[in-house]
C-alpha cells in the first residue's frame, strides 16, 4: 500500500505540464537512439524484409515515425507547404536515423523553451486530407509520445522476426532510472 505524505512540510507532488512533456520529449529521444542503434546495424534486407505490421518494413515504420515528427514540426513552424521526408528523397536507414535523432533535438529544444501559455495555444493545421482541425499544442505532444511508443513496440515485434534477439527495453520508467 502507498505511504501518506509526511504533512505540511511535504512539497508539490508531481510535474508540471512543461516538465512532463520535456521528460516525454527526452525518452521519445532516448527510446528511438536506442532501437534505431540496432536498425542501422541490420542488412538492407533485413531492413527492408516485408513483415506483416502497420507499415511493412522496419525502414518504412521508422519512415513513418520520421514523416509524423517531421510534419507536425512543420505544422507547429506554420510552414505553408508541408515536406514530407519519405516523399521528398529515398533515404537510406543511416539517413532515417539522423533525421529522426534530429528531428528529437529540434522538439526537446523547443519544449524546453517555451511558455506555459504558448504549450496551451490552439494550434490550426490541416490533415494530409486537406481537412481543417485545431487543437492545444500540448496534446499534439502527447500524441507524438504516444506515436512514437505505439510503433517501437510494433518495432520490437519486427526486429523479432528479422532475427534480433538482443533487444534493449525502452519503458519509460527505465528511462527515469537512470
Amino acid at each position: 500500500m502507498f505511504s501518506k505524505p509526511a504533512g505540511p512540510a511535504t512539497s508539490k507532488v508531481g510535474l508540471n505540464m512543461k516538465q512532463l512533456l520535456t521528460s516525454f520529449a527526452r525518452y521519445e529521444r532516448w527510446a528511438n537512439e536506442k532501437l534505431l542503434d540496432i536498425s542501422v546495424t541490420l542488412t538492407e534486407a533485413q531492413q527492408q524484409q516485408e513483415i506483416i505490421s502497420s507499415f511493412p518494413s522496419i525502414q518504412k515504420t521508422w519512415l513513418h515515425l520520421w514523416d509524423a515528427s517531421s510534419i507536425w514540426w512543420q505544422r507547429l513552424q506554420r510552414h505553408e507547404q508541408v515536406v514530407v521526408p519519405s516523399l521528398s528523397f529515398h533515404p537510406s536507414m543511416r539517413d532515417i536515423e539522423n533525421g529522426i535523432l534530429h528531428q528529437n533535438d529540434q522538439w526537446i529544444d523547443w519544449i524546453e523553451s517555451v511558455t506555459d501559455a504558448q504549450l496551451e495555444a490552439i494550434l490550426p493545421y490541416r490533415n494530409m486530407k486537406g481537412e481543417p482541425y485545431q487543437q492545444p499544442v500540448k496534446d499534439i505532444l502527447l500524441h507524438l509520445n504516444n506515436h512514437g511508443t505505439y510503433h517501437r513496440g510494433q518495432l520490437v515485434t519486427m526486429l523479432r522476426q528479422v532475427g534480433v534477439s538482443a533487444i534493449p527495453q525502452t519503458d519509460y520508467i527505465l528511462f527515469n532510472r537512470i
